[in-house]
Parts: structure tokens; sequence; C-alpha cells
């Protein structure tokens, strides 16, 4: 094990041998660094106040991202390279050519937001070429600013492309960077605490298998966009923490053929590229999850064993027949219950001498019977996640999901629906997946409102059946986002468009649709 968390600050390398295992990058920034560039606006992944780029070695390249500081969780950052808004600033001063764009644009007028957009941008500067302003809107849809109405921004934006970015230090630095991080890169379990609490973070799922068997009560971190509100908002004190970002092995995505395999920490930035290919719905649909920092951090897996009732993909991916795979140490099966809690209490570490002979079991299961009832999932002691596997659609099925909010951007769904229909020669629905998000304690599928599409014309009368059996599927809560009332009128609602998008296509249903129509005149 190595005891000790390090990552770049800069050009600096810091060595963390002691730490709260959930004090955020936030607080450690502005209270021990005085970086206090990097601010606190709503400590719960909203408002962009507090973004930074944080670089990390992906698939043998260098990656940037922006990251809401405000619930990452500091030992987290182990084999990153972090940049704050100090750091864009030359020794003499001089601006980077993404801040001279924002005051030449006078994109700044209170300037709390800020340093905030200018992370945000720095990461697409780096990142793109000549992004379109659509892209650029979407870069900075996790940054709000009250003052300047967003149009000097987004000129900003457009503005430093001008730069030369070939000659540009960040840039000229990324071979020098890889290479440090590289040296710093090890499959250690990196394993430190304060004295009262503690973190590991594997970098072998069999180092994650034998930590989760020994500390069956520990929380599994994967991006925290989640978690960390726990602890921000909820003040909870977790302990054991285990974070699952060191493991490469689950951030893969592949191509199999008839489905697509995700590893649970694909992030949602990729998840979201990969899907667009089964349908530019899940397209529109993840590009509304969070901000892009949400984004960047946020991973498939984390998504799915939060359990959230109101989580957006879940739904989608049941609708297309997702199955997961879950893994876990075969002692958990050799052990009983109280051995395996005498194992907490004595934790002993020279177990992980024998990792190399660890042996995993696995299990597949339909994603649909992982959800059991609010936050209780079908997950045996010492089990987590480790694959997602997703279907292609197949020649001639209908697909459909929307997402309903307040707001467009950075808004949780009221209600978010997701269908999959098969239709055989004659036009009749032979297979159907009607799943809700919003509706019940758990993602679900609509059993009464399937049965009665079954068998009869994908028609207007068929789908006034199948809503008319909605209210036997479901009994929705009222709440500060929507009444049950509500929630019932839109499920129906979204069927309903589910219909009118697959026989009349021409029909515009959707935002995206109508602003383009209004574009064209």
């Amino acid at each position: 094990m190595r005891e000790t968390v390090r990552f770049l600050l800069g050009d600096e390398l810091v060595e963390i041998a002691s730490c709260d295992p959930t004090r955020t990058v936030l607080d450690w920034l502005r209270l021990d660094r005085r970086r206090t560039g990097t601010k606190e606006g709503c400590a719960e992944g909203d408002c962009g106040a507090c973004t930074i780029v944080v670089g990390r070695l992906d698939g043998g390249r260098l990656r940037y991202e922006a990251i809401n500081a405000c619930i990452r969780f500091l030992p987290t950052l182990d084999g990153c390279h972090v940049l704050t808004v100090e750091h864009l600033k030359t020794l003499d001063g001089a601006l980077h050519p993404v801040q001279q764009a924002m005051v030449d644009c006078h994109g700044s007028q209170c300037g709390f937001c800020t340093p905030g957009f200018v992370m945000s941008l720095f990461a697409l500067w780096l990142n793109e070429r000549a992004p379109s302003v659509g892209r650029i809107e979407d870069a900075l849809a996790g940054n709000l600013c009250r003052c300047t109405g967003y149009e000097p921004i987004i000129a900003a934006a457009q503005r430093m492309e001008a730069a030369e970015r070939e000659t540009d230090r960040f840039v000229a630095a990324m071979p020098a960077i890889m290479a440090r991080l590289n040296a710093l890169s090890d499959e250690e379990t990196v394993s430190l605490g304060d004295g009262e609490r503690h973190f590991y973070a594997p970098a072998t799922v069999e180092a994650l298998a034998e930590l989760v068997s020994t500390h069956p009560q520990a929380t599994l971190v994967a991006g925290a966009t989640d978690v960390g509100l726990w602890v921000t908002k909820g003040m909870r004190r977790l302990d054991p923490v285990i974070y699952l970002g060191r493991i490469d092995a689950l951030r893969t995505i592949s191509d199999e053929g008839g489905h697509l395999r995700f590893g649970a920490m694909a992030n949602q930035i990729a998840v979201r590229e990969t899907l667009a290919g089964i349908s530019p719905q899940l397209d529109e649909m993840m590009r509304r999850f969070g901000g892009e920092q949400v984004r960047n951090a946020g991973t498939i897996g984390g998504n799915i064993a939060n359990g959230s009732p109101i989580g957006d993909l879940p739904p989608a991916l049941i609708a297309l027949g997702a199955t997961l795979v879950l893994a876990r140490s075969r002692h958990c099966e050799e052990r009983s219950d109280e051995a395996i809690q005498g194992d907490v209490e004595q934790a002993p570490l020279d177990r992980f001498a024998t990792l190399a002979m660890t042996k995993i079991d696995r299990r597949t299961i339909p994603l649909e019977a992982f959800f059991l009832d609010y936050r209780k999932q079908d997950r045996r002691p010492g089990e987590f996640v480790e694959t997602v596997l997703v279907p292609k659609l197949p020649a001639g099925a209908l697909f459909h999901v929307s997402k309903i909010s307040k707001r467009f951007d950075e808004d949780i769904s009221a209600v978010c629906g997701a269908f999959y229909l098969k239709l055989d020669e004659a036009g009749h629905v032979g297979e159907a997946r009607l799943v809700y998000g919003g509706m019940a304690g758990i993602p679900k599928r609509a059993e009464a409102a399937e049965a009665a599409l079954l068998g009869r014309s994908w028609d207007d009368a068929t789908v006034a059946a199948a809503i008319a059996a909605l209210a036997q599927d479901f009994t929705p809560l009222s709440d500060m986002r929507a009444s049950a009332a509500y929630r019932l009128k839109v499920a129906g609602n979204l069927l309903r468009r589910f219909l009118i998008e697959t026989t009349a296509p021409e029909t515009s249903t959707r935002v995206a649709g109508l602003l383009a129509e209004a574009a064209h005149g």
C-alpha cells in the first residue's frame, strides 16, 4: 500500500499523508493554499464558481476537464494535474488569452463567478478548436452568472480562438506533465486517513474486490456528484471511503457487436458520445445531465449504483434491455457475515499481499431487477457494479426518451420516460418496454400500460388505452418538482409524443426542433 496522495498543483508536486477522506478540494485550496480565486457559491455542483481544471491520464493521452471543486474530495486527486485560475497568468502578470478575451468582451461584472467561467472556458480552449456557439453554451451550462446576461461571455469564448494555441505554455508543457503523471502512476492501493476515518483508492479490480469484502459498510465513491452533497449538505461522516477512480480497467468502453460494454467508471461525457450512436435522443437527454463539470466527473456505474429514483439514465438503459455485471471477491462467498465483520474490526492490511491470488465472482442480472425499493438494490455483501452491457437497437425497433424538468439546463427531472417498441409485420406491438423515472421509488416499468399495447396496432386508440393503464402502474408523489396529478398527465403525454414522433415525424415535438424551425424563419 501507498500511504500518501500525490498530485501536481500547477508545477508543484503535492504529497499528503493525512487527510479527512471527505475534505473538499475547494476547502483545501482556499483554506490551506489560499487559492481564493476558486469560490464557493452553492456547495452542490450547480453554480460553477468553484470550477477548476483537472488533467488526468486517459488511454495514453492527457485529458483536461472542468471539475466542481466544491464536491470533489481531496484524496481523489491522486495522480492528477490540478490548475486553478491563479495558474493562468504569467509570472510577469500578463493574462492568459482566455482571461484577456473576458476582459476585451466585458464578460465580467461583479466578478464573483468570473474565475469559474474562465476555468470552464480554459478547459474548452485546451480540448477543442473553434467550438460552435451551441458547444460553448454546453460548456458553460454549469456556470451561473447573475450580472452579465451571458452574451459577453459567449463572445469571449469566440474571441479566445484567435490566440495561438501552439505557443501556449500549457499546451507546450503537456508532454512533460504526462511524463510526470506517468511517473506517479502505480498499482498500489492508496490508504490514508485523519486518525479517525479512512480513505482507500485501489488501482485494480482485484484490490477493489478485496477492500469491499473487508469493509462491507464502506461508501464507494465514483464521481462524487451526489455523494459530495451527502457531505456538504447532509453533513454525513463517511467511513471508510473507497474511491474507484484509479482503476483504469473500469473506464473502458467497447463495441461488442450486438451490444456496447461500459466499465462502471466510464464518465458521462464518453458514455454520451457512445450512446448517441444508438439514438440521437440519448445524446439530447445526456446533454442535460447537470453541467459539463458534473458530466466530466459522473460515471455510468455511479449513476446506477446510487439508486436515485430520479436518475435519468437507468430508465433509458432499462428500455434498451441493459444488463449489469456485479463482481465481488470469492472471500465473500466463503465467509459468513460474522466473519466479514470480524475482518472489519481487525482490518488486516497484510491480506493485500495475496491480491495476485484474489478470485472474482461475477453474476449478470437485468438492470431492471437491480432496483428493489427506494435506495435498495439487489447487491449481495461485497458486490459492486463492474460493467454495464447495453444492447444496440435491432432493425425496425422504435425508441424514445424524454426528460421533463422546470428548466432546460441543470435541473432534476420531474418525470423521465423511456420507451422501446418492436412491431410485427402487421404493425401490431409485439414487444414493449415502457420505463419511467420520478414516478416511483425506483426506475420502473409500466407493466399494465405495456400489456395494453401488446398485440394491438400502434395508433391513437392503443396509446389512449395504455395511458389509462398508467394509473394502475404508478401512484406518484407530490413534491417541490411536481404534483402527482401532473406526473401522471406528463407520463401519458410522453407516450403520446412517442406515437407522434414515430408516426408523424414531420411534427415538431421537441424544443430543439422548434428552435431549429425558428432559426430558419
